[in-house]
């Protein structure tokens, strides 16, 4: 009668070969396991040839070649003789000839290159983040991103007002980013201003994109990390997430296709847990119809994306970085980013995201409702402009081949404050070279009309272009 399937802890075997000894170092360096010798594939015990002589061989072989001690037992079923070699995990990693194998699932694996990295950084306690770094000091570090920690620290009200008057090497240690004499990974990347010079990819790419291959226009978003989730939001909202533009009374509302508190969850998750020895950035695509964010991270071992979605405990892939966000009150540490930004796509009545873990980093869709997804710029002699959030983009919207008075380029825009329309709008463009006055020598004048110059016409027909797509 067969047994049971074989599972993380259980391995089946119908013969010994020596380099089954690989099997052995991947349960010690996981959780432990038992091997069978003399079971096939199905379950069904075969038994084993010369038993006896294996059950002296065996433990001096996996002593000799892995340095382990495991018990050999000698086990009979349906008349069949089968060794079970219980293997114990242990705290230190063990070898196999220069060679790290992991038990992971059914199925085992050799580790190497930033895997193998965590490996042996989590056998030692501690984490990518937590490793120092020789030759950076504090005076290394920006003292503009040390004082925006301790004001939003201060406003999180997470840090004593007495430890945030700390000089910045004291600070530092309260917030356990120094190891010693020296500063962890994590305090440069969240307080360098060049992180990148020590750890490479980073930064945040943005692209839009029309479809998977015709990449539109790009930006990329670098510093400390701290900056990066506040630089990322606003570049997304001013550049690549079009608004539809609302009024309650007076009251001029924007709605964004992502709501903001998801996309700022989204964006927190993947800085804060991104595997930076992976030297590949964080990726943010958007499409007409939706956002993806790819993060080159891992889920904890055993974990799945259902478990994500539901209540879980704080886990975090890098404990230092994520303390510091935490202190700056900018995540919570009950595991909840994942529900929070759940909740707010619910509340926004926009379609919840959908989160894919691959093999290569966690993958996060965000799918625009239709009315979003094809809106476009519009504008006539009767109605508002309803375009992106970007002030200068609209204005062109609102121009177009015209030549028009102020006024009436304000009442296009839907705008009632005239203050707000020369600073915001008008000014701006007039600075940028994208309009011009047809009386530029008397600009007061009540005859002053506005038009696009060369530069402005480029750029109106480029906007155009891609709204009618």
């Amino acid at each position: 009668m067969p047994a049971a399937k074989e599972h993380q802890h259980v391995e089946w075997k119908e013969s010994w070969r020596d380099e089954y000894l690989k099997w052995v170092c991947g349960f010690a360096n996981a959780e432990g396991g038992v091997l069978v010798i003399g079971r096939d594939d199905q379950g069904v015990a075969v038994g084993v040839p010369e038993a006896h002589r294996l059950l002296q061989e065996i433990p001096n072989k996996v002593r000799d070649v892995l340095g382990i001690m495991v018990d050999v037992n000698l086990r009979e079923e349906a008349g069949k003789e089968l060794l079970e070699i219980r293997v114990d995990p242990y705290p230190s990693p063990i070898s196999y000839k220069g060679e790290y194998h992991y038990r992971s699932g059914s199925t085992k694996q050799e580790l190497k290159g930033a895997a193998l990295g965590r490996f042996l950084l989590k056998k030692q306690g501690l984490h990518w983040d937590g490793v120092p770094l020789p030759y950076v000091s504090a005076n290394d570090l920006d003292a503009r991103a040390l004082a925006d920690f301790r004001r939003q620290a201060l406003n999180s009200g997470r840090l004593s007002t007495e430890i945030l008057k700390e000089p910045d090497p004291a600070l530092l240690d309260k917030l356990h980013l120094r190891e010693g004499e020296y500063l962890k990974r994590a305090a440069v990347l969240l307080f360098h201003p060049d992180p990148e010079r020590f750890v490479t990819g980073a930064y945040v790419k943005i692209g839009f994109f029309e479809n998977n291959v015709d990449l539109r226009y790009q930006d990329e978003v670098h510093g400390g990390l701290l900056a990066q989730v506040n630089r990322t939001i606003e570049i997304l909202q001013a550049k690549y997430l079009r608004a539809w533009i609302s009024y309650a009374g007076l009251q001029r509302i924007e709605t964004y296709p992502v709501p903001e508190p998801a996309l700022r969850e989204a964006i927190l998750n993947a800085v804060v847990h991104k595997d930076y020895a992976n030297a590949t950035p964080i990726q943010i695509s958007v499409y007409p119809d939706k956002l993806m964010i790819w993060n080159p991270g891992q889920l904890p071992p055993e974990w799945t994306v259902e478990r994500l979605l539901d209540k879980h405990s704080s886990l975090p892939f890098n404990p230092d970085v994520a303390n510091a966000f935490f202190r700056a009150g900018q995540i919570e540490s009950w595991g909840r980013g994942i529900e929070r930004m759940l909740e707010a796509c619910q509340s926004a009545g926009t379609p919840a995201p959908v989160l894919e873990a691959a093999h290569s980093g966690l993958w996060v869709t965000f799918a625009f409702s239709a009315s979003q997804a094809t809106g476009s710029a519009t504008g006539s002699a009767t109605g508002s402009i309803e375009s992106s959030g970007d002030p200068l983009h609209r204005l062109l919207m609102a121009l177009g081949t015209e030549t028009l008075a102020p006024s009436e380029i304000q009442r296009r825009l839907g705008l009632r404050h005239r203050p707000t329309f020369r600073t915001n709008y008008l000014r701006p463009a007039l600075q940028k070279g994208l309009v011009e006055m047809t009386l530029p020598d008397n600009p007061g004048s009540r005859l002053q009309r506005y038009r696009l110059t060369d530069a402005g016409k480029a750029l109106w027909a480029n906007l155009t272009r891609k709204e009618s797509r």
